[in-house]
C-alpha cells in the first residue's frame, strides 16, 4: 500500500429483502466496472415506505477503490 492513491466515491444500493443486501448489491454492481475495491463504510440505512410498509431499503456507502493512472 506505500505510495498509493484511492479514489473514494460514495454508492447507494437498494434491496427489497434487507439493508445488507442493499449494501451487497450496491458492491457487486460497481465491482463490475471498478477494480481494486477495498473499503466500503455504510454512511446512511433508510427505507422508501408505500401504504405505511416497506417497499425497499437502501443502503448508502462510501467505497473507496485504487486509482490507477
Amino acid at each position: 500500500m506505500p505510495d498509493s492513491v484511492y479514489k473514494i466515491i460514495e454508492l447507494v444500493g437498494s434491496s427489497t429483502e434487507s439493508w445488507e443486501k442493499a449494501a451487497q448489491n450496491a458492491i457487486e454492481r460497481a465491482s463490475k466496472s471498478l477494480r481494486e475495491l477495498r473499503i466500503a463504510e455504510v454512511v446512511q440505512m433508510d427505507m422508501h415506505l408505500k401504504d405505511g410498509k416497506v417497499e425497499y431499503y437502501r443502503t448508502k456507502l462510501k467505497v473507496s477503490f485504487q486509482f490507477q493512472g
